[in-house]
């Protein structure tokens, strides 16, 4: 059943924490994994999952891949929508990340992987 796949999905605090970010923009997962503090690994996980449920689409730009919101996923079950509009920008967590996502991209901080699959910004 589809429902039951779309609850379980949102039922991580990460995967809420990266549809918040992607309510702004297309995002790679680069900008995703500073904003959020994680692994690339770990969010790589998370998209999948959220790709799996189609949640999210992603294109491929260069080397990196871009991930968006599946508006047409909003559409056929606009819960969700409301859900992101009215719930996850109460989240403080969901706040702080969209401060750093713009700090990222203020920035113009290209992609660039240290030690440990972590995001280390070239500044």
């Amino acid at each position: 059943m589809k429902l039951v796949k779309i609850l379980k999905v949102l039922g991580d605090e990460t995967r809420i924490r990266i549809l918040n970010l992607l309510r702004s923009s297309e995002l790679c997962v680069c900008e995703i994994t500073y904003a959020l503090g994680a692994t690339q690994s770990n969010i790589s996980k998370h998209l999948a999952k959220l790709s799996d449920a189609d949640f999210v689409i992603s294109s491929k730009k260069a080397q990196w891949i871009a991930y968006k919101i599946n508006v047409s996923m909003l559409a056929e079950h606009p819960f969700i929508e409301t859900i992101m509009r009215e719930e996850m920008v109460q989240i403080p967590e969901c706040k702080a990340d969209l401060e750093k996502l713009t700090e990222c991209q203020g920035k113009g901080i290209p992609c660039d992987w240290g030690p440990n699959n972590t995001f280390q910004p070239k500044i």
